[in-house]
């Protein structure tokens, strides 16, 4: 199971797929950045954020109901979920998280950039879950390739996502709002 509070399912549209082994699941509205800086505006983010900025390859972090995953040297993707379910909370939340975290690093130099609305959370669980990825994801997914905390930014065949493995047998796959249909139906397809 998962190991972050962060993700929880869809309101309107939770099962993409539910088969033995594996089950995929939408995920319900959260508040996103892609916040970029160096590592004293990480450190301050960090901060203001309430889940670390790690300047680690590859890495995650979660407290709670906010994680941080690397994107780049010097790129994260920030996640909040918001306490109330809705649209609505996650862009309250954002407003929120921008204002404080814009406080905290005054003039240093930085960007933060709110993409709650572009992005969408596909939850993939079950023992089949990393083979279901492995038809469309080009990586070794194995745990130890790919450990549990890993997050990295890919192709899910033709499309941009984000694959973090949550757990032994669940990953999340962020993914842009507009291909969620296309990697959804590729996965049901798998």
């Amino acid at each position: 199971m998962s190991e972050t509070a962060l993700y929880r399912p869809s309101l309107t549209r939770p099962d993409v797929l539910a088969r033995p082994g594996v089950k995929v699941t939408r995920a319900g509205p959260l508040a996103r950045f892609v916040f970029r800086g160096d590592a004293t505006a990480a450190g301050k983010a960090s901060d203001a954020f309430g889940a670390a900025l790690l300047v680690v390859p590859l890495a995650a972090s979660a407290a709670g109901a906010r994680a941080a995953l690397w994107q780049g040297p010097d790129e994260w993707l920030l996640l909040a979920r918001p306490e109330a379910d809705g649209e609505e909370a996650a862009d309250a939340l954002a407003r929120q998280l921008a204002g404080g975290i814009a406080l905290a690093l005054g003039d240093t130099p930085h960007s933060l950039v709110d993409v709650s609305e572009r992005n969408v959370a596909l939850l993939v669980e079950g023992t089949g879950a990393a083979d279901l990825l492995n038809a469309h994801v080009f990586l070794d997914l194995s745990p130890e390739a790919f450990p549990v905390g890993t997050a990295t930014r890919t192709l899910f065949t033709k499309a941009e996502i984000t694959l973090w493995r949550l757990g032994d047998e669940a990953f999340a796959v962020e993914v842009w709002r507009s291909f969620a249909p296309y990697v959804e139906g590729l996965l049901i397809e798998g």
